[in-house]
């Protein structure tokens, strides 16, 4: 936008403000149009900015609602001048200064603040928006923001607040990206601060990208549209700050337990018209089981929905009968085979839609002002490239808001599990377009508004994203309220996530690179709350990858949240485009099975991962500093803050990659959280434990496997490596197994590292529910811990099942696998006898097991 800045120089108290209140309410003095600031102290560590008048009003609807003040304690003093004060909260404090323009100070008594605002040109007015300037330091790790291009480090960079359709992207330079998250995290060594914008209207951040000689380094808010509604967060840690975050927005969703095995997809197979798709599709599920590979779900692409006669385009809420002449039948076949059906949805309506004239006269879509009738625009309507006009369903509406709810619950009706919402960034031409606002999940946002406006500029265009959101959702629970909603997303705000349970990064390009940098957006996402979130395995668009590319991504897919394998693949046919298969290059195809048989294996580890970050928002999948702040090379090193080359996968593994042909090695390094740290081993030949806090080369040959070290002390709840039917699955029309089996992987100090004492023991826990209830979850807690000497390893197990839920497999006890050459016996230290020893497994491990002994409820289970 023109850069049309204006600083209210002078501000006054208001006659509102207490000095013995936690706030301060100021207004400015000798403009026009007064401004109002305020400052608050919502909660220990969560402190709230506003910056508004009657022209600049605050967000018509914030992407999070306001939070009731918990505070108390509070100890307000006067500041440096008549003109200031500060707020102090434990170690906490927080300092105002208006004898200029309002500057804010918060950081940790004693210490140098974490955030402050720059001097006399902090809160401007920007034409019909405003920008906030803060203070900019060097050598910080600035992460946050969404989903930005890679590095992770988002230091010395500008990028624009905005979502796109960025098909084919390039993963280390296109900006903006699909998601629309106004948060920015700066973690230092002493401390850890974010900020937050609630608008949904397009803006842009830089982040020491700009400087100026009298200004000097700076970050820099704009924001095109409104007032600012700022929060502050402020923790000793990254999870004291994404903590304080998800109590504000809200924490990640429970995600069905099927979701984390082998989810395939290929627009290629629902375009065909011979053999028609729905016989295409089957047989793909017909190889799928000749390889042996299991699936457990598959992204039904929007082919579908392809009308049968010119044009053919994409026309949602349809069925294509050619290519699916008995969609439930297709579906019922589908959920045999025990894959369920992901259902692309898009938020457009094109004119050769056969609903497309009811819904422009039912006031459904925008209008243009210009025009008084309903918004025309481009949009995507059949092959790669190719467009038509139509308009975008306006979810302020209750026309639209109705209709997207009806179209979902019967494509839910009709066995589709989950809504894959796609196309939903909102790229529109004008931001003077016009709002419907009748639909009830919007009266109470425009009811509280200081403004009649209904422009999209004000109200922000990646609203509708979150209210599409919760359509999906909130249809998908009317329907089959005894399970959990499923919603997949590819465009997101922060309020988008309370309602969609998973993401991914849109349409990837096949490369290495593309590999690489794909690492550091999921360790960004996850910090942002988008913590079910993974990659196109292999890329969406550009070439086929090599085998060798193909089995290192897989490999590395494996391991994240959300493992999925979807594609387009432009080629000669721009509609129909090309597939990556598990079995398209034969000679590699034991180990892509293998790869994937391992995914199915540590299902309970990661959904343990989920079902903690559900509760307490720590992300499964994290950066190699987390919870490693004392580790200067973390902090210092750009290798690690470019988080492209390897990350923690929960806090027992540790993944690397290797990210060029032809290499067999990758250096990894082994963060330390004290000197007594136990260190790693390596999970692969020649199995070698390292000590904790150095740097070490990893022999990786392709055929066998990417680095993998496990942190000694740890622990990893393992299943059966095939599909199994969830506890809280009523229907199995697949007769899958029951989940009746569990093994839990443990990694004991060997002899040389064990403490002078040999009595370090190690505690672990995981959690459990039945995968599929609606939240609140009835979880089962497991505590498991062992302590190791030089002939034997003792173990010991409780667990707590006070919420209500018992999995199978406890009733048949628990299978303890040592890693490969510890050939120490396993006993129980509840028992004092040994458990009965199984066998070597083919990896090499030693494997144990000890049968239930039932005890009472919230007891010790004893091996």
């Amino acid at each position: 936008m023109p850069q049309q800045e204006f600083v209210p120089k002078s501000y006054a108290l208001k006659e509102s403000s207490s000095p013995d209140d936690a706030s301060i309410h100021l207004q400015s003095k000798g403009a026009d149009v007064p401004f109002d600031f305020a400052f608050e102290v919502v909660r220990p560590g969560l402190f709230r900015t506003t910056f508004t008048s009657s022209s600049h009003p605050l967000p018509s609807f914030p992407s999070a609602a306001r939070p009731e003040r918990q505070i108390a304690a509070i100890k307000v003093v006067d500041g440096p001048n008549d003109s200031s004060k500060t707020f102090q909260n434990g170690d906490i404090e927080a300092t105002v200064d208006w004898s200029g323009p309002p500057l804010v100070s918060i950081g940790f008594k004693g210490h140098e603040p974490l955030h402050t605002d720059l001097p006399f040109r902090s809160y401007v007015v920007d034409g019909p928006g405003i920008a906030h300037y803060t203070r900019y330091h060097r050598n910080n790790l600035h992460v946050g923001l969404g989903e930005k291009a890679a590095p992770m480090d988002l230091s010395n960079r500008h990028f624009t607040l905005s979502a796109t359709d960025c098909f084919g992207y390039d993963v280390h330079r296109t900006d903006p990206m699909y998601k629309h998250i106004p948060l920015l995290i700066r973690a230092t060594p002493h401390g850890v601060v974010a900020t937050f914008s609630t608008s949904h209207a397009r803006g842009y951040y830089s982040i020491g990208s700009e400087m100026d000689g009298m200004w000097g380094l700076f970050k820099v808010y704009r924001q095109d549209y409104g007032g600012l509604e700022l929060y502050t967060m402020i923790g000793h840690t990254l999870q004291d700050v994404v903590t304080l975050y998800a109590d504000l927005v809200g924490y990640p969703l429970l995600v069905p337990r099927w979701a984390f095995g082998y989810l395939a997809g290929g627009m290629k197979y629902s375009m065909l018209d011979s053999p028609r798709a729905s016989d295409a599709l089957m047989q793909f599920a017909a190889k799928l089981e000749e390889h042996d590979i299991p699936c457990s779900g598959f992204q039904m692409s929007s082919g579908y929905t392809v009308a049968e006669t010119e044009p053919k385009t994409r026309n949602v809420f349809t069925w294509n009968r050619h290519r699916f002449p008995d969609p439930k039948g297709f579906c019922d076949a589908f959920h045999k085979r025990g894959i369920r059906l992901i259902a692309n949805i898009k938020p457009y309506i094109l004119a050769s839609h056969p609903e497309y004239e009811n819904l422009v006269k039912a006031g459904a879509l925008f209008v243009d002002p210009k025009t008084k009738e309903s918004a025309v625009a481009r949009l995507w309507s059949a092959g790669g490239g190719e467009s038509g006009e139509g308009g975008h369903v306006d979810f302020s509406s209750k026309a639209g808001y109705d209709f997207w709810y009806s179209g979902v619950k019967e494509l839910r009706k009709t066995g589709m599990d989950c809504m894959w919402n796609d196309n939903n960034e909102y790229v529109i031409p004008d931001d003077n377009w016009m709002l419907d606002l009748s639909h009830d999940s919007v009266k109470k946002a425009l009811t509280d508004s200081k403004s009649d406006r209904k422009d999209i500029g004000l109200w922000g265009r990646a609203m509708h994203c979150e209210l599409m959101a919760k359509a999906s959702h909130d249809a998908l629970l009317e329907a089959f309220p005894n399970e959990r909603p499923f919603v997949l997303t590819r465009s997101a705000t922060a309020g988008t996530m309370r309602y969609a349970a998973s993401s991914w990064s849109g349409d990837n390009v096949t490369s290495w690179d593309s590999m690489r940098g794909a690492n550091a957006l999921s360790l960004t996402a996850g910090m942002c709350l988008l913590q079910s979130y993974g990659h196109d395995i292999g890329g969406f668009e550009g070439p086929q990858p090599s085998p060798e590319l193909l089995l290192r991504w897989v490999q590395l897919g494996i391991h994240s949240p959300r493992f999925a394998i979807n594609c387009f693949k432009t080629g000669s046919d721009n509609k129909v485009g090309d597939v990556i298969e598990p079995w398209m290059y034969p000679h590699i195809l034991p180990e892509i099975r293998k790869a994937i048989l391992r995914r199915y294996e540590i299902i309970p580890y990661l959904y343990s991962l989920m079902l903690q970050s559900h509760l307490t928002a720590v992300p499964p999948q994290r950066w190699v500093g987390w919870g490693y702040e004392n580790d200067a090379e973390v902090g210092t090193n750009k290798t690690l803050k470019d988080g492209e080359t390897q990350y923690w996968l929960g806090d027992t593994l540790l993944v690397a990659g290797v990210y060029e042909p032809g290499v067999e090695s990758a250096k990894v390094y082994l963060p330390k959280q004290s000197n007594s740290d136990p260190g790693f081993i390596n999970l692969n030949s020649p199995h070698q434990t390292f000590s904790a806090g150095q740097w070490v080369t990893i022999p990786s040959p392709w055929r066998s496997s990417i680095p993998l070290l496990a942190r000694i002390g740890g622990l990893i709840p393992v299943g059966r490596d095939h599909q199994v039917c969830s506890p809280g699955d009523t229907i199995n029309e697949a007769d899958l197994p029951q989940d009746s089996y569990r093994g839990v992987e443990i990694f004991p100090p060997p002899e040389e590292h064990l403490a002078s004492d040999g009595s370090t023991t190690y505690v672990n826990t995981w959690l459990e529910d039945d995968g599929v209830s609606p939240a609140p979850a009835k979880t089962a807690k497991f505590i498991f811990a062992y302590t190791a000497t030089a002939t034997e390893v003792a173990v010991s197990f409780g667990k707590d099942l006070s919420a209500g839920f018992t999995p199978p497999w406890l009733d048949k006890g628990l299978t303890v696998i040592l890693p490969v050459g510890d050939r120490r016996r396993v006993v129980s230290s509840d028992l004092g006898v040994a458990v009965e020893a199984r066998r070597q497994d083919e990896l090499g491990r030693t494997r144990w097991h000890g049968a239930a002994v039932k005890t009472e409820e919230g007891g010790p289970s004893k091996l």
